[in-house]
This record gives C-alpha cells, structure tokens and sequence, in this order.
C-alpha cells in the first residue's frame, strides 16, 4: 500500500508554499496589526485566484472538488508562514458543512458558489470555542444553538470584539436570535454536522501547528548560524544542536497522526473522532515544544517583541487551544482506547475498520 501523497498533491503544495513565501514576511504581518481589520483584500483576490476557497467546493458547485488529503498540505503551509487571512477555517471547516447540506438546501448552494468565486466569505463557531475567529470580515456566519445550525448574514448579528494573545487574530463574541428563517440544520442531522464540525476544525488547527513548528525550528536554526558569541555561531554548540533536533523528531511524528487524521476523515468520517484527536494533540505537543526551545535558543531576546518569533509562537499558543484543547482530546483518545470492541495493535493496521 502506497501512504506517500500524489505528485499532483505535492506540486500543489508546492504552488501554495512558493506563493505564500513569496507574499508573507514578519514585516507584511506586523503591518496587518495597524490596519482596521487586520486583513488585506488584494491578499485574499490573489488567495482566491490561486483557487484555496473553492478546494474543499463541490465541481457541481463551482469548486474543485478536492479531498482532506489536499487540503491538509495547504493548511500547512499556511502555518508555516502564519497567515493571517481566514482561509484554513473557512475550506476545511465552514465549507464542508455547506457542501453537506446543498444538494437540499438553496440558500447553502448559492453560497458555495460565491465562495468558490471568492465573493463571500464565513465564518464558523462552535460551542466548544467561547468566541469565533474573524467573523468581522465574515458576510455570513454559520452558527450553533441547541442541536441546530444556523446560517446569518454578518449584518444581522453584534459582534464585540476579543481580545487574542496572537495580534494576527481578530475574535468576536457575537450577539444573535435563533430564528426559523436562519436554521439550515436541526435534531440528528445538526448533532452529527456539529460533531464533524469540530473533527474539522481540531484537524485544521493540527495542521497549522506542524507548519508553525517547522518554522520555528528553521527560523531558530537560522538565528543559531548567524548569532556570534567569542568569535563563533552559537549554533556549534552541541546542547542547541540537541534541542533543534529534538524539536524536528518531535514535529516528524506527528506529521504521521495528521496525515491519517486527514485519510480517515475523507474516507470513513465517522470513525475519525479518535485519529482527529491524536494528531490534535501530537501536533500541539509539537507545536509547543519547539515554541519553548527556540524561545531558549534565542536568550533573553527571544522573549521581546522585537523578535519575530513571538508571531509564531503565539499562534502556537492560540491554536493549541482553540477546537478543543489537549485535555479534551486526551479524553477522547483515551475513551476509544478503552473501549473492548476497539480495533488497535499491529494485526489490524491495514484493518478495515482501523483505517
């Protein structure tokens, strides 16, 4: 059995990280933070020329039609140059939630296709995050109550914005009444579109953290061969070599739970809870981990503002909590765990139930 990614997979990824590269710098994100909503609409018409909003879209409706296993590369990316713009959320989140409705729901397809065309945006909550990201650039928000989903134009709701320990970040409360004409989802059907709502969410955040941690440990190993103490790198030191390396053992690892989240997820959802959590929580420890060394690696300036660091490992920070923190999913780990009728160990690897 092949687990490597397609050359197709790989050359879009590769398109992805060329771009972003090429348009985010520290600079350009600092910049971001003096603006009014911390989002640029030149940046986001060149996100949606390079096709991200429709990737997760339904051909049928104007969108690429693409799986997890696509999309997962990209959200690295993403991470690994800690954009700001609210893509990763909104294609793997908030679209597959449309898609899941629009083949009986008007309202949902037509949005669908003014995503893929990059005319709307939306944003998502859910109840296990206490605010929702960039919902003031949203046109619509996609909101829970009780078992239903409901779907609001930005105009008809208030938002009071939070405040983020991540500048990049834009969070709001919002203040809305549940009505009739906005339930696009309610009973079992809203239960079970939640739940695989948040399996979305955690994995997307997974996947930023992994390219948040890579970046860290690039920018730290960069910073290790040009800072000079008595005449050498501090990067000849044996003890920083150690701790980079750890850092790039630890963030290897977990690439493994994430790409199986991302498989399971697009060929069998509703056994992905448990391989959602393990790659949720591997990759935070990941995340985290190279966060704290290479803060370590960098002094007592790894600590101020002025370092660029702290952009990244922030987001580490944020992300790690946000669609469920590791107590939580540690929890549902462990619960699958113990279950007796679980099908772990070697012999079902290639098991069809343990996919």
């Amino acid at each position: 059995m092949d687990f490597t990614f397609t050359e197709d997979q790989q050359l879009f990824a590769d398109s992805v990280k060329d771009f972003l590269q090429g348009e985010i710098t520290a600079e350009s994100i600092r910049a971001s933070w003096e603006t009014e909503t911390g989002r640029s609409d030149e940046l986001w018409a060149q996100i949606t020329e390079l096709g991200l909003p429709a990737m997760l879209v339904p051909e049928e409706f104007g969108g690429l039609g693409m799986t997890e296993l696509d999309v997962v590369l990209m959200a690295i990316e993403c991470g690994r140059v800690a954009l700001h713009e609210p893509i990763v959320e909104m294609a793997m989140v908030a679209t597959p939630l449309l898609a899941a409705l629009a083949p009986n729901n008007e309202k949902c397809a037509d949005l669908l296709g003014q995503i893929a065309g990059g005319e709307a945006k939306v944003a998502i909550a859910h109840t296990v995050n206490h605010v929702v990201a960039d919902a003031h650039i949203a046109d619509y928000l996609i909101l829970p109550h009780a078992d239903q989903i409901h779907l609001v134009a930005q105009a008809d709701v208030k938002l009071e914005a939070q405040e983020s320990v991540d500048p990049s970040r834009r969070l709001s409360t919002v203040d809305w009444t549940p009505s009739e004409a906005t339930c696009i989802a309610s009973g079992a059907e809203g239960v079970a579109l939640l739940a695989a709502t948040l399996n979305r969410g955690a994995l997307a955040s997974a996947a930023q953290m992994i390219g948040l941690a890579e970046a860290m440990v690039a920018r730290s190993v960069q910073y290790s061969e040009e800072r000079q103490q008595f005449g050498k790198p501090i990067g000849v030191n044996q003890a920083l070599k150690h701790h980079m390396a750890n850092c790039a053992v630890k963030t290897e690892f977990a690439k493994a739970p994430l790409y199986r989240a991302a498989y399971v997820l697009s060929m069998k959802p509703e056994s992905a809870d448990f391989a959602i959590s393990h790659a949720k929580v591997v990759a935070g420890e990941a995340a985290l981990f190279a966060a704290k060394n290479s803060i370590q690696l960098h002094g007592a300036m790894g600590y101020t503002w002025e370092c660029d660091l702290h952009i990244w490992m922030k987001r580490s920070w944020a992300l790690d909590k946000f669609w469920g923190h590791a107590g939580f999913h540690k929890n549902r780990t462990h619960q699958w765990l113990m279950n007796p009728n679980a099908q772990i160990g070697a012999d079902n690897t290639f098991g069809a139930v343990a996919i």
